[in-house]
């Protein structure tokens, strides 16, 4: 199904010439993330980093770029934050959910806001990393140290809106969401050297076939319950009553409110291990004898052990509760049953306004719980794993094979959407 969607896709000249633009922008962004910043010392870097928490998740993201250091360190996380908090606001900012209900007008104001906060917040967060790495750098005269703690952030923050930009152009002029597509091939980017990484353990017999075996049928599970739960949904069948206008008959067909098991996608998980890396991030930088830098190592990291399972278990209920929040932002029941009313519609057996706003926030409480756990269960899978397969510093563990996933699927409806409505448009003409 999807070669042969690619294969209808290809052959079509104005889709093929947006498949071939999305991959050349990709490419770009490839490059870059290979561009290193200056007076860094990368083998220092690398120790001062280390694995997993908080900088191993974000170098998943950036295609291996945060460990090399490049101009796009930051990747495009600024402009996800700078989103997420924007989206927020319009719960709470009467101004902003105003311009969220005004349309294209309103769309645009509200995507310059969110520019503006991921400029600032890409600053901000080049000029901590810069000063919490300041151990790699390599600095040759100590009065130059704030001007090149301040020439690294702005070179970070200009990666970073360089990258805002890829995606925008991507989004409007390719196939699919821009900024999905630089995470998506920044994760990728690494399947490479995740191989390697197993036939090296292989060759020196740390690990044996059946690990690889089972690390294979677990990945396979992975994908397939991710398929199964992003194009899951729970349908609330909708009836709109019969009006009669003058000498026509409007309504009286059957819809339906589609819910969706994963309303929130990833944003939860990512909410929820950058609350839980910060410990383990902040002891990076601390004298490694102190008291909170052995506490954090010991009890705030995946690391495998028994010491793990009170931060899988913190994890997994943030991340519950994240999914609950963030989709009751997104969807709100009371909207559903005002507009239902509006125009007519009802649920069957249901009756209009309050009734029906309770028996939305009862169901979607429902489908949300087990949303929630599916995440959960995602993101914990990395610990699981390494215990089952013995296998450390798995690099696409559930949250990556989740995006890269999710992005596909997209991806692909966009082609069937595209070559759907060329279809159309012949039958039409």
């Amino acid at each position: 199904m999807i070669f042969e969607t690619l294969r209808d896709a290809w052959k079509v000249p104005s889709i093929r010439k947006k498949i071939g633009f999305t991959l050349l922008m990709l490419l770009v962004f490839r490059i870059g993330a290979h561009i290193p910043i200056p007076f860094m010392d990368r083998e220092l870097l690398k120790e001062m980093m280390g694995s997993g928490g908080l900088f191993e998740f974000f170098n998943t993201f950036s295609g291996g770029s945060l460990k090399r250091f490049s101009v796009f360190a930051l990747s495009i996380m600024p402009y996800i934050t700078a989103s997420i908090i924007i989206q927020l606001l319009t719960v709470v900012i009467p101004y902003l959910e105003r311009l969220s209900k005004e349309g294209e007008e309103g769309r645009k104001k509200i995507v310059q806001y969110i520019r503006y906060g991921t400029v600032a917040l890409g600053f901000v967060n080049g000029f901590g990393l810069t000063v919490g790495l300041r151990g790699a750098l390599l600095i040759p005269d100590p009065a130059l140290k704030y001007p090149i703690y301040f020439m690294i952030a702005l070179v970070l923050t200009a990666g970073t809106a360089f990258l805002m930009w890829l995606g925008e152009q991507i989004t409007e002029r390719g196939i699919g969401n821009g900024i999905s597509l630089i995470i998506f091939a920044g994760i990728v980017a690494g399947v490479p050297d995740a191989i390697k990484y197993l036939v090296n353990l292989l060759s020196v017999g740390e690990i044996s076939w059946f690990s690889i075996l089972g690390l294979l049928v677990i990945a396979a599970l992975i994908i397939a319950g991710v398929v199964f739960i992003q194009e899951g949904q729970r349908r609330i069948p909708v009836q709109y009553a019969k009006r009669v206008v003058g000498r026509r008959v409007y309504g009286g067909q059957s819809s339906h409110i589609p819910l969706k098991v994963n309303q929130a996608g990833v944003i939860p998980i990512i909410f929820g291990i950058s609350l839980m890396a910060f410990p383990a991030t902040i002891a990076t930088w601390l004298p490694q004898t102190s008291g909170f830098a052995m506490f954090a190592n010991k009890w705030m990291t995946m690391n495998g052990s028994v010491y793990s399972i009170p931060y899988l278990v913190m994890y997994a209920l943030l991340i519950i509760f994240f999914t609950y929040f963030y989709t009751g932002i997104t969807f709100n029941p009371v909207d559903v049953a005002e507009n239902l009313k509006k125009y007519g519609g009802f649920i069957p057996g249901i009756r209009p306004g309050r009734p029906t706003s309770d028996y939305l926030f009862k169901i979607l409480g429902k489908v949300t719980l087990a949303g929630g756990l599916f995440l959960a269960l995602i993101a914990v899978l990395p610990s699981l794993v390494i215990g089952l397969t013995g296998i450390q510093n798995i690099y696409l563990g559930g949250t990556s094979l989740l995006i890269v996933v999710s992005v596909a699927l997209d991806t692909m409806k966009q082609m069937e959407a595209q070559l759907m409505q060329r279809h159309y448009q012949g039958f039409l003409k």
